[in-house]
Order: C-alpha cells, then sequence, then structure tokens
C-alpha cells in the first residue's frame, strides 16, 4: 500500500480530524483514509457512470440537450488486392 504525507495541515483542520476520529472510534489515519475514500467514491457517482453520464448531468441543468445523428451509411466493400 501506498503512504502520503499531507504537510502545512493547519491546526484547526487537524483538530477537527482528530475529534471526528474519535467520534467514529478511529485513529487519525484511518478517519483521513475513510473521508478520502469517501470523497472520491462521490465524486466518481457524481460524475456518471459513463463520460456519457457525465455530459448529460452537466447540461441537464441548462434544460438538456438533443442531437440528431446523421444516419449511417452501410459500410463499403474493402478494396480487393491487385486492383
Amino acid at each position: 500500500m501506498a503512504s502520503i504525507t499531507i504537510r502545512n495541515l493547519d491546526e484547526k483542520t487537524k483538530a477537527r480530524l482528530r475529534v471526528r476520529a474519535a467520534q467514529h472510534g478511529r485513529s487519525m489515519e484511518e478517519e483521513a483514509r475513510t473521508l478520502l475514500k469517501a470523497a472520491l467514491r462521490d465524486d466518481v457517482a457524481t460524475s456518471g457512470s459513463s463520460v456519457v453520464e457525465s455530459i448529460r448531468a452537466r447540461f441537464r441543468r441548462l434544460g438538456g440537450v438533443e442531437l440528431r445523428l446523421p444516419a449511417r451509411e452501410p459500410i463499403r466493400e474493402p478494396p480487393k488486392p491487385g486492383r
């Protein structure tokens, strides 16, 4: 597993982390891991399960966007060797 060091963490944030960890019966390190996991999980969940969902969610607030896709043509025959 990887480890990180968080430098320049202000005392107020550190104190809040210590209190929150105590409330949950965890060490500060475990509380920080839990918070990071939750934040990143929520980030993925809110961005949608795919890029398409992320784009739809962004435009949904503006009333959505419906695009007409051009009709597809049949696939052309590949060139034959020697011609």
